[in-house]
């Protein structure tokens, strides 16, 4: 079983947020596969789903990002997923906007989701894929405020086959774990 979990913030106010980069991603993996079975469980909107014969967990944490360990944990607990099947989809401001990069045994790197389920989990061995969202372009622009304000309008645009991507990413993870899925997708 697999379990993927995206970070963000519940709630339409930060529906189109930078932050909100892997609950974007969730739903455009769910949309792709007709997973419309959300409920609520564990601090987190769930849905069970099979992936080509393979049982996956999708989770979207309600807890918002700072407390996003404070749902993973009880998940990948009560499933009984082993952290080499889980992946953690969340935004990354030290890459550029609409690069992906997958990868484990890496650092918060400032990143509050992540801190939080390091510390709850008692560690940083799991697969993460990070969204590249920039670093703003003003420098008396607070990241913090940056990663809270909406995608731009071109952002937007492009958003659309970049979340495809990340998607295909996702399924990529579930048939072949980590290895194969960051050398086809890291670039």
């Amino acid at each position: 079983m697999k379990l993927i979990v995206g970070l963000g913030n519940p709630g339409p106010k930060y529906l189109m947020t930078r932050h909100n980069a892997g609950f974007l991603i969730i739903d455009a993996f769910a949309q792709r596969n007709n997973i419309n079975n959300f409920k609520e469980s564990h601090k987190a909107l769930t849905a069970k789903a099979k992936f080509d014969g393979e049982d996956v967990i999708l989770a979207k944490p309600q807890t918002f990002m700072n407390l996003s360990g404070e749902s993973v944990a009880p998940i990948l607990k009560y499933y009984n997923v082993n952290l080499e099947d889980l992946l953690v989809l969340h935004d990354e401001v030290d890459l550029p906007f609409a690069k992906i990069k997958l990868q484990t045994h890496r650092g918060h790197g400032g990143h509050n989701g992540v801190r939080s389920i390091h510390s709850l989990l008692g560690t940083k061995d799991y697969a993460r894929l990070r969204f590249g969202i920039g670093r703003p372009s003003h420098s008396n622009m607070s990241v913090a405020d940056y990663a809270l304000q909406n995608f731009n309008k071109d952002e937007q645009k492009q958003l659309p086959d970049i979340l495809s991507l990340a998607a295909e990413a996702v399924e990529c993870f579930i048939l072949n774990g980590l290895n194969i899925t960051a050398t086809r997708y890291n670039n």
